[in-house]
């Protein structure tokens, strides 16, 4: 998400960079840039033009302080309004009710409200140590209602059947009733969708939320329609007492108007953003940190948060174990950190979200992908158990064998072996005492050459 916005701003923000002091001429291309960035992200009109006119009236008032450059005082003004546009801070479920919790999901039909439902329950399992129940209202469509059944399984959430003969309302009482009995502490509720906002929609589930008044009822909208999905959550908002928005396939939305417009048109607040298909692909919204990513400053602290839940602990603890007792670094352990990359989401999230990245050439972008991920771990694959421990065994006719069994090239095999003698070097060195800190002084002028990639 956001690359296009990012691109432009760094673009943008560069003219003023070198500038002695901000005046309203010296900014006036650049907030036309920021503009044209805004609007080619498809965020809404009316947000644009406030935005814009926030940012100019901060930047050439009295708040540019003395003890910075006026560069970085204009990005700290962008940086704000950023914040501001999109809600400040993030705003957690309101879950301090007697349980269960209810849950209202609205949304249209291809938002990718039921798998959202999936990674709601597997993130407040996780996440808040809740127990969830699920259950479908979408009486319309029962292969909706089969698909909750079969993704609630895989999450481990309770569900509660239902069927197209019954009533919605009847459905959720039911849910409420059955996660009372089974001591859950969270209900679900998918409700149906269509292809459009209707007054038939709107009724049954105005009817539907009366009856049951939820704790929270979030709308769940496609990141990807830009500010069209504001307008629809708008739509919504008008009829529903909403209290909050899930944008799901923000990781297919290089462009981001839809995270920068949805707060100031609806007044509601971005609760979760979906970043991909698998179920645990689901991450609170943090505006700060949005806004962070947008001005090409990364996101460590996602990135931290998601090294803590998904890294192995125990194979970090044994790599550094065996490293610290001069055992050595083989292919085996190359296999593990690319594995362990791959966890994270593969280099295009960590590029995402480290900072400094956004400088990076299209060209030097275009060289680190996860396909050369894929193909490393491809090759070390295609080895034997001897040659992944003593590498130095592999010479001409078993590169052949490799390069044939992995689908690569010699030239392939090659490259590869000489990135792990650099790592395996790397490696070494901070397995000595006092290593770690050398190494992050050395590291300190960019990325390590010996990186899978």
């Amino acid at each position: 998400m956001l690359e296009n916005l990012t691109d432009r701003f760094a673009q943008s923000l560069r003219a003023i960079r070198g500038q002695a002091r901000i005046t309203e001429d010296n900014i006036k291309d650049t907030l036309r840039e920021v503009r044209m960035a805004l609007l080619e992200a498809d965020v809404a009109l009316p947000v644009v033009r406030e935005f814009v006119n926030r940012v100019k009236e901060r930047a050439v008032g009295q708040e540019v302080i003395k003890s910075i450059s006026p560069g970085q005082a204009f990005v700290k003004v962008v940086n704000d309004e950023l914040i501001h546009v999109m809600g400040e801070a993030n705003e957690e479920l309101n879950l301090s009710v007697q349980p269960p919790a209810v849950i209202l999901m609205a949304g249209l039909q291809g938002a990718g409200k039921t798998t959202t439902v999936a990674k709601l329950a597997r993130w407040l399992k996780e996440k808040k140590n809740k127990t969830v129940l699920v259950t479908s209202a979408d009486i319309y469509r029962p292969a909706a209602i089969k698909q909750l059944e079969t993704v609630a399984a895989e999450v481990g959430a309770l569900f509660h059947p239902s069927n197209e003969k019954q009533d919605p309302v009847d459905i959720a009482k039911g849910a409420i009733d059955a996660a009372r009995k089974k001591f859950a502490d969270v209900v679900i509720v998918d409700t149906a969708g269509r292809l459009h906002v209707d007054e038939e929609m709107m009724a049954e589930i105005r009817r539907l939320h009366g009856a049951i008044n939820p704790v929270e009822t979030l709308f769940v909208v496609d990141s990807m329609t830009g500010q069209d999905a504001a307008n629809t959550a708008k739509a919504f908002g008008d009829a529903l007492p909403l209290t909050g928005v899930v944008l799901t396939k923000t990781d297919g939305d290089a462009r981001g108007g839809a995270a920068l417009s949805v707060r100031q048109i609806t007044g509601k607040p971005i609760k979760f953003i979906g970043v991909g298909e698998k179920t645990t692909a689901l991450q609170p919204f943090h505006p700060e940190r949005i806004a962070s990513r947008i001005l090409g400053m990364g996101d460590v602290l996602t990135l931290v948060e998601e090294a803590e839940s998904k890294l192995d602990k125990n194979e970090a603890a044994r790599l550094a174990g065996k490293l610290q007792r001069g055992q050595g670094f083989d292919l085996n352990d190359f296999l593990s950190q690319v594995q362990q990359m791959n966890k994270l989401g593969g280099i295009a999230n960590l590029m995402d979200k480290l900072p400094g990245m956004g400088q990076l050439s299209d060209e030097v972008k275009s060289k680190v992908n996860d396909k050369q991920i894929k193909q490393v771990e491809a090759i070390i694959l295609s080895m034997t158990p001897q040659e992944r421990s003593r590498p130095d065994v592999i010479r001409g006719s078993r590169k052949r064998r490799i390069a044939n069994g992995s689908g690569t090239q010699i030239q392939d095999v090659n490259r590869l072996l000489k990135q792990f003698t650099q790592m395996q070097k790397m490696m070494k060195k901070m397995g000595k005492k006092g290593g770690m800190m050398k190494m992050m002084k050395q590291l300190k002028g960019g990325m390590p050459n010996g990186m899978p990639f």
